[in-house]
């Protein structure tokens, strides 16, 4: 009995670490605020599959690489992937500039296939035959930043893939192409870009703007999608001063400076071009009459 009631002691001890490891385990764990991104263009920019009916808008090597990007930045869980309508919207705000702060995208990416080539070796002896298939691709990405409309990351990589088929006195594998063998190449590639994005967004601090204040409350772009939450807290800041770099002749803008606080009271919407959270206005003032001035950013 004695060494059955230590035995049932412990086991409850452990039960209990078990569970207060995994209560701290979720109240560490790191909240993601997700950025908004649009692929704006995606063009096949090799020879390949290029005949005389060739049609640049449905090129299948670009479309092949659209989705697999696609597809990779959703499964990240750090981006709300925007459809292509808005994206080429996107794009045409960029060229025109925008004058608001109402943009739909936080980001819009262009890429290009740079190079996109199969080819079948093999080798043969007197039992036995060897076939191998390889397509090799590069990819080549820009980060665009919707706001200033400047390209903050540009990268080309590469990947390939093969396939090896083997017979034996004229049995065993015999294969034709292996179509697969383009995604696979283009995926290769992009896995290694799309860290680079990754990290690249990192780097600066999520941001979104003041929609309306007025008696009613005060309403922020962002939702659920987004990873906003009630009890989230951010800081509001004053949009610093624009000046030219004499350098690059580029228009930059000066670091801003907090003048408030604001916490997530609700949030509201149906989808994330439509989602808007209610604030509260914890510290500081904002100035009702110009909201333009001003931007909502997370803590760091």
């Amino acid at each position: 009995m004695k060494g059955k009631q230590i035995t049932t002691l412990l086991t409850t001890v452990f039960i209990l670490l078990a569970s207060t490891m995994f209560v701290e385990g979720q109240n560490t764990s790191t909240k993601t605020l997700k950025w908004k991104v649009a692929i704006g263009r995606f063009s096949n920019e090799t020879q390949y599959g290029k005949g005389i009916f060739y049609d640049r808008e449905n090129d299948p090597i670009a479309k092949q690489a659209t989705d697999i990007l696609s597809a990779k930045l959703v499964a990240s869980g750090k981006f709300i992937l925007l459809e292509r309508s808005d994206a080429e919207t996107l794009a045409k705000e960029i060229k025109e500039g925008t004058p608001t702060n109402n943009v739909k995208a936080d980001y819009v990416i262009l890429g290009s296939v740079t190079e996109f080539g199969r080819k079948t070796t093999g080798k043969s002896d007197l039992f036995t035959a060897e076939k191998t298939q390889q397509v090799e691709a590069g990819v080549s990405l820009r980060l665009v930043d919707v706001a200033t409309g400047i390209a903050i990351y540009s990268e080309e990589a590469k990947g390939s893939a093969n396939t090896v088929s083997k017979s034996t006195l004229g049995f065993g594998g015999k294969s034709g192409y292996d179509a697969s063998l383009g995604d696979k190449a283009i995926s290769a590639a992009v896995d290694q870009l799309v860290e680079n994005i990754l990290n690249k967004c990192s780097d600066k601090p999520w941001r979104t703007y003041i929609i309306s204040m007025d008696e009613n409350g005060t309403i922020i772009a962002g939702g659920v999608s987004q990873g906003l939450a009630v009890g989230d807290k951010f800081e509001v800041f004053l949009k610093g001063k624009k000046v030219v770099n004499p350098q690059t002749g580029v228009e930059i803008e000066l670091p801003g400076k907090k003048v408030a606080s604001v916490v997530v009271e609700a949030t509201l919407g149906e989808s994330p071009l439509t989602e808007f959270s209610v604030v509260n206005v914890i510290e500081g003032s904002i100035d009702a009459t110009d909201l333009s001035k001003y931007y909502i950013q997370e803590i760091k």
